[in-house]
């Protein structure tokens, strides 16, 4: 796998998303948005609860199960991608349409569901919970990108912090939402969305949201690095790195537990979990990257590595170890973005939405 595909990826549903869009009447646009999310990312645990098997034992049945790939297919399209999986197995992304447009995705036992627009061409789902309430992105009538929640068949508009632009990125078991937006002053902030009321929380980057309220994020700090943080009640954690001078937080689960990935001393991207304030670094799968995507629970990581033979490969990393998931047949790579309190886990692989379950 190239660096440069590397790279592009570690910004697909980051930092700097770049979605090409289309709607009725308007040409084909590059619209840029400083976000925080993967997505899954969101690709994300944040609606998991601790109602599910003790760590313990969904740890023990992690390791001890192979995982199978099955594609989950488009909406009439080529591409899809999974980002996020409820705790009932229903998953959420985006897929192509016959007509070449980007729509985000409800999948629940075996059915594929276009979720729609806010009436633009193209939307994209990123995080799911326990109710089944999405959110995501989608471009709207007027050609702008705004958050959505969607639920019980309804796709909602929640608006921005005073610009064009806005995205969801995690949802909680109560509702709460987290996302980004632009602001009036230009530099985004991320916001926390309650009942209707939209909460600037100030200059983070945050993908992930736990039932407890605490929000996985990033921030600038002091010195001028981005570090991983941890936002609980208003008050700002450091999670530190992992030796170089960056890192960044993916998601949360319901202990508090974040991952993510950080440049290690030498200046390799590594994933990383943080768990009661140590960083451990989980290696990689023989190469020389590692990004940790998703975390559930039971404190199964799931993301994506670089091989020893160059190729891109989801992983789940359970007992102190990364195992490879593989590919779909004739595929060349693959990429896992959430994961969820059985252990089942989504993703991509060759440009189709993944979903690897243990057998």
């Amino acid at each position: 796998m190239s660096n440069e595909l590397h790279r592009a990826l570690r910004g697909h549903h980051g930092l700097e998303t770049r979605l090409r869009v289309q709607s009725s009447g308007i040409p084909l646009r590059l619209f840029t948005l400083l976000s925080t999310m993967t997505l899954a990312m969101s690709a994300c645990t944040s609606e998991d609860t601790l109602t599910e098997p003790s760590a313990e034992a969904s740890s023990a049945r992690a390791a001890g199960k192979r995982y199978t790939a099955v594609d989950l297919g488009t909406l009439g399209g080529i591409a899809s991608v999974a980002r996020s999986i409820s705790s009932s197995g229903s998953v959420v992304g985006w897929s192509e349409t016959t007509d070449g447009q980007r729509h985000a995705f409800l999948w629940s036992k075996g059915v594929m569901t276009d979720l729609g627009t806010l009436g633009g061409g193209n939307s994209d789902a990123y995080s799911i919970n326990p109710r089944g309430d999405v959110v995501g992105q989608s471009l709207t009538a007027a050609g702008q990108l705004h958050a959505f929640l969607w639920s019980k068949g309804v796709m909602i508009d929640l608006g921005t912090l005073g610009a064009e632009s806005s995205e969801a990125n995690g949802i909680n078991p109560a509702g709460r939402v987290v996302g980004f937006s632009g602001t009036p002053t230009g530099p985004g902030h991320v916001f926390l969305w309650n009942k209707g009321v939209m909460t600037d929380l100030g200059a983070l980057q945050a993908p992930s949201i736990n039932p407890a309220g605490q929000i996985a994020a990033s921030t600038r700090t002091a010195a001028g690095e981005t570090h991983a943080v941890l936002w609980n009640k208003g008050v700002i954690t450091d999670l530190g790195t992992l030796g170089g001078s960056f890192s960044r937080s993916w998601s949360i689960n319901p202990r508090a537990d974040v991952v993510g990935e950080s440049l290690i001393a030498g200046g390799q991207t590594h994933a990383f979990l943080s768990s009661n304030g140590i960083m451990t670094d989980l290696g990689t799968l023989g190469g020389s990257y590692s990004i940790a995507r998703g975390i559930n629970p039971a404190r199964v990581v799931v993301g994506y590595s670089e091989t020893s033979e160059g190729q891109q490969h989801a992983f789940v990393w359970v007992n102190d170890r990364m195992r490879d998931l593989g590919t779909l047949s004739g595929a060349s790579y693959s990429i896992a973005w959430g994961i969820n309190p059985r252990g089942d886990i989504v993703g991509e692989s060759g440009q189709r939405a993944t979903l690897w379950t243990r057998r």
